[in-house]
């Protein structure tokens, strides 16, 4: 009796601290905020038709592995779960019709590299060449993810995942 109410209340105490550090920048899995919608700085006109790049010596290899998405109309939600290792950025996207395919998350720059700070993503998706539906909210969202490496969070305060209409961030 004598050991057990001294270690009750010791017990008592250790989980009552607890509620402290979850709010805390201790606590691992609040590295990551709640992440917020922002606008999209409209991008200039720029034809799609028109390659930027080829010529008589392109890799014709290059060529085989172009990714036809488009990004999407909006970008709902945005979560960064921490794992051993790095993180997974996990986004959610609305599009405006159904059938869209082959979703990822696009980097901005071909080496994933931080600008000022923000590590910046598309949510984009291959549209069917038919005509769809384009049904209920449901039927239209899309999860897509990425793994990052701590070695490419180095140096990151905001991951931004961006779609057509809007952008939601991530602050650490």
């Amino acid at each position: 009796m004598r050991k057990t109410i001294p270690l009750l209340l010791a017990a008592t105490l250790g989980l009552g601290a607890c509620t402290a550090i979850s709010e805390s920048r201790v606590n691992p899995l609040n590295w990551f905020g709640q992440s917020r919608s922002e606008p999209v700085a409209q991008v200039e006109n720029t034809n799609p038709l028109i390659p930027r790049s080829g010529g008589l010596f392109a890799n014709k290899r290059a060529a085989d592995a172009v990714y036809n998405g488009r990004p999407f109309e909006q970008v709902t939600n945005l979560t960064i779960e921490r794992v051993p290792g790095g993180a997974v950025i996990r986004a959610t996207g609305l599009a405006a019709r159904q059938g869209i395919y082959a979703v990822q998350l696009t980097p901005e720059n071909e080496e994933e590299l931080p600008v000022d700070g923000v590590l910046t993503y598309r949510l984009e998706g291959v549209r069917p060449t038919a005509a769809t539906a384009i049904g209920t909210k449901p039927t239209r969202e899309v999860i897509a993810a990425r793994h990052v490496t701590d070695q490419q969070l180095a140096g990151v305060r905001r991951i931004r995942v961006e779609g057509q209409l809007n952008a939601q961030v991530a602050r650490r």
